[in-house]
């Protein structure tokens, strides 16, 4: 038995909050690494010891093994846990690791190694015999075998993964999935399989220790995804028939013990709209939706990865699952603007009731460009399936979101959606629903009066209904103001107000109650330090407005055909040839932007010219920059 310490967590953001918050409870010091962004990030404020990690790019910072181990043994830890995502699943990390004489919190080396290559990780279960989706030649290709997913080898999380349903857009598929893997996970490896049409993605929790106890806890389902990284998931996975669950603790079982694996991972399998199953992969790591498995045994798996990792022995069998759980990633975020990543100060995160909620920041903090955009995991557990989707769809329709654009809303419309609550999933709901769980924005007249009239009200113990002797819908020169929101703008008058079906009852500056239609409402505002944008929360819907002033800045207008970042970034790609005086077509990739993790194509808003180019592979750009310039022809 190994008797551990103090705990390094190899990682950042709301997975290196969530493990430091075990090892406190087990007694453990704690050890953060930070990159220069992180500097006071959340993770290293709750940490009893933080590591600078020179730099911002995680290729100079967390996927430093080295500095990382070096850290280590500074801080005098004695164990090193890598979490997810960057060096969990590098099995040279790994070794380097417990050659520096620190306790590796999971699988062996040789465990991660054999599953590190979804290629090779195939290759094993087939001798096994589990089953397999066959691979496809992409050179070889036919339309016989659309439509295709090309996949990273070497990774997951989304990251070189494509959809392919036309073979004239293969060369390119491929060519963006191997930069981005290559990008991700320093490995350009691809391969492609066929893709299946409303397929489900369920996967198994397994723990093993190293007397031989397998533990199969259960199924997970995380078929809602966007962009194949998960949004939605839950446990048990709802609708799989005994013997379905039977096959997949099976093959999740038989595949640890074909590695002598040892730890916390997670099998996953993809499963057809008739019930047959496929082996995806292994993860060799603590997933992102650990918590719902957590909800329904009762377990704390960092706690058990930490006593594995002494020599503990599991017990003969796990705790029998109670209810049901389901988690929601938060996400900063615009769904309806092809899932554009957002950055910026994060001024408010405030959700309620009985959810728990990981996370890696906290009222005031910034989401900058360097990494995953999620905010969030929240977590509902109920005694049935349908008590849960409620309490967690409740919850995040009451969260105070403010700075940001986030999924929350279509978070909300997916719990609520009449498929979901059916139990009916699989990984195409997002490319048929998108556009209903994305339109249709609440009306916000309400609530852009709400924001006036606590602007007009100057002190926050003077209601403003009694300082004025009481409100009276009636035309009489009311005072008007205007706000933008999601693009339009709003123009609302008030003292006295002027719109028919609402009445004021009492309003302060960060209170506002109305009644609307004869129902009354309270309305909670907020406005940021800057006074830039005020934020209106309340059972209609969240909006934030941005005041609009009576004379527009002339300096605020873009010459046409300007290509403006969407986001901070980087360019990691210019299209091959293109220059000033270069003619293009409508649609055309001219540029790729790499922020959070994810590349961003730039289009060619018409056909035409390019008259300016701005940018060069390798720069950084902030949000709103000048990347390039088209002259469109003039229309027929």
């Amino acid at each position: 038995m190994t008797n551990l310490t103090s705990l390094l967590v190899a990682n950042r953001g709301e997975i290196a909050v969530r493990i430091f918050r075990t090892a406190r409870a087990l007694g453990l010091a704690t050890v953060a690494v930070h990159s220069d962004p992180d500097a006071d990030a959340l993770h290293v404020r709750d940490a009893d010891a933080a590591v600078r990690l020179p730099g911002a790019a995680p290729a100079d910072t967390y996927l430093r093994g080295d500095l990382i181990i070096k850290a280590a043994l500074a801080a005098g830890a004695d164990a090193v846990h890598p979490g997810y995502g960057f060096l969990s699943e590098n099995a040279d990390f790994a070794r380097e690791v417990l050659a520096a004489g620190l306790t590796w919190i999971g699988p062996p080396p040789e465990a991660i190694e054999a599953m590190a290559s979804k290629t090779r990780a195939k290759e094993l279960m087939r001798a096994a015999a589990v089953p397999l989706l066959e691979p496809v030649d992409p050179a070889a290709a036919t339309p016989a075998d659309l439509p295709l997913l090309l996949k990273a080898a070497a990774g997951g999380g989304g990251r070189g993964m494509r959809v392919v349903r036309d073979l004239d857009q293969l060369g390119e598929a491929l060519d963006a999935a191997v930069a981005e893997a290559r990008s991700a996970f320093g490995d350009g490896e691809v391969f492609a399989e066929p893709y299946v049409e409303r397929g489900r993605h369920v996967e198994v929790q397994i723990l093993a220790d190293a007397h031989g106890t397998v533990w199969a806890l259960g199924t997970r389902d995380c078929s809602l995804q966007r962009r194949h990284q998960k949004v939605i998931e839950e446990a048990p996975a709802p609708g799989l028939s005994e013997a379905l669950r039977t096959t997949l603790h099976d093959a999740a079982v038989a595949a640890a013990r074909a590695v002598s694996y040892r730890g916390a991972g997670t099998v996953e399998f993809l499963v057809t709209a008739d019930g047959r199953p496929y082996f995806l992969e292994m993860n060799t790591r603590l997933q992102v939706e650990h918590p719902v498995t957590e909800a329904v045994f009762d377990l704390d798996l960092v706690a058990l990865q930490l006593r594995i990792a002494e020599g503990a022995a599991l017990p003969p069998a796990p705790p029998q699952p109670t209810g049901h759980a389901v988690e929601a990633r938060l996400y900063a975020e615009d769904p309806a603007q092809d899932w554009r990543p957002q950055t910026g100060a994060l001024h408010t995160l405030a959700i309620p009731g009985q959810v728990r909620v990981d996370t890696g920041f906290t009222d005031g903090d910034t989401v900058g460009i360097h990494y995953d955009p999620m905010l969030a995991k929240v977590v509902a557990h109920a005694p049935t399936r349908p008590e849960a989707v409620r309490a967690l769809a409740h919850a995040l329709a009451g969260a105070r979101i403010h700075g940001l654009t986030t999924n929350r809303e279509l978070l909300v419309r997916s719990l609520r959606h009449p498929e979901f609550t059916a139990g009916q999933l699989d990984t195409g709901f997002y490319e048929r629903h998108l556009d209903t769980l994305t339109g249709g924005a609440p009306d916000a007249t309400a609530a852009a009066l709400a924001a006036a009239l606590a602007e007009a009200a100057p002190t926050p113990d003077a209601p403003l209904a009694a300082r004025l002797g009481g409100w009276r819908n009636v035309r009489s020169q009311p005072h008007t103001r205007r706000y933008r929101s999601a693009g339009v703008e709003h123009e609302v008058q008030y003292h006295p107000v002027n719109h028919p079906g609402i009445q004021v009852v009492a309003a302060t500056p960060t209170l506002v109650t109305l009644e609307v239609e004869g129902i009354r409402r309270a309305f909670h505002v907020k406005q940021n330090s800057n006074k830039t944008e005020i934020y209106v929360d309340s059972a209609l819907g969240a909006h934030t407005f941005t005041p609009v002033p009576r004379f527009p800045d002339p300096q605020d207008r873009t010459e046409p055909g300007s290509l403006l970042a969407p986001m901070p970034g980087t360019v990691v790609r210019i299209a091959e040839g293109l220059a000033p005086g270069s003619p293009v077509t409508a649609g055309q990739p001219l540029l790729w932007l790499e922020a959070m993790k994810m590349e961003h194509r730039i289009l060619a808003p018409g056909s035409g010219t390019l008259t300016a180019l701005h940018v060069a592979t390798g720069q950084q750009v902030e949000f709103g920059a000048l990347l390039a310039v088209v002259q469109e022809e003039p229309q027929a």
